[in-house]
């Protein structure tokens, strides 16, 4: 099957209450098991938005790399924009936006530096050219053209030969702690099935279903 047929499929059947997992992160894991059978490209992409000190949003697509211990986790260079943001402010919003299959998941929640270990850890998987980049990309920052990026990483190249590549101490991860959750699936008609989570008393989730 093509993705448009199971993007029929699942608009067919639609999302019902009685399906959802009581945790939002189980159903989470069981929609994204579902995009990589049918062969989503990078459902891992995903929108996250962040707002300055100004009030002003931004987003910018980012990869997903761990969705464990109740947390989302990506990782970057701590003095982008995104980075210097989120120190101002920790509010995030997440979304998953797969409408070439007709899903869309939705998270807002907080975020906080992930441990040194666990950055430590995911730039050691990184391909040598990605770990290059890193120590070479003062992110976000103007650059005068490509010859200079080029310059940058020839020189980072240079400085490490062969040897191992230690993580930079200015990039590494961020976990997003949530607190909402919203699964959407398109339905005929623009007739959708909304479900949002939200923390209830006493610690569990209250999930509600929401007008299309």
């Amino acid at each position: 099957m093509d993705l448009s047929s199971y993007r029929a499929e699942f608009e067919a059947h639609g999302l019902g209450a009685d399906e959802l997992a009581a945790d939002p992160m189980d159903q989470f894991h069981h929609w994204f098991a579902e995009a990589q059978r049918v062969g989503l490209h990078e459902p891992e992409a995903m929108v996250v938005s962040t707002v300055a000190q100004s009030g002003v949003p931004s987003s910018r697509f980012v990869l997903l790399r761990d969705a464990e211990a109740g947390a989302f986790t990506f990782f970057t260079n701590y003095g982008s924009q995104k980075s210097r943001e989120l120190a101002e402010n920790p509010s995030v919003a997440i979304c998953f936006p797969w409408n070439v299959i007709s899903r869309q998941i939705r998270v807002v929640g907080t975020a906080e530096r992930a441990s040194d270990e666990a950055s430590d850890a995911y730039f050691a998987t990184r391909p040598r050219l990605s770990q290059i980049g890193a120590w070479a990309s003062t992110q976000s920052a103007e650059l005068s053209g490509r010859d200079e990026l080029e310059r940058s990483l020839a020189e980072v190249e240079a400085r490490f030969g062969d040897g191992d590549i230690p993580r930079p101490a200015n990039w590494g991860g961020f976990r997003v702690l949530p607190h909402e959750f919203e699964f959407w699936q398109a339905r005929p008609y623009r007739l959708h099935d909304r479900f949002r989570y939200r923390r209830a008393d006493g610690g569990g989730w209250a999930a509600a279903r929401l007008w299309p």
